[in-house]
């Protein structure tokens, strides 16, 4: 996940995102959270709602970090 996805604020929906969130390193999964996290927040403010991918994204990453506190 080098160079482009951790040189971005957001993560827009057109934006490469990992298939399989379980491959994905503690801190590579904290930025991927960030940068949806600004593009809701983006969307939100310019849109007046939130993209359903960008939705979808979040509570992947959610999920994912649900099962990590599990183990």
């Amino acid at each position: 996940m080098a160079g482009t996805m951790n040189d971005k604020l957001h993560l827009t929906p057109e934006d490469q995102f990992p298939e399989d969130l379980e491959n994905v390193s503690d801190q590579e999964l904290q930025v991927l959270d960030s940068q949806v996290q600004r593009q809701l927040d983006h969307e939100m403010v310019v849109d007046g709602e939130s993209d359903r991918e960008t939705e979808f994204r979040h509570y992947e990453l959610d999920e994912e970090f649900s099962d990590r506190d599990k183990r």
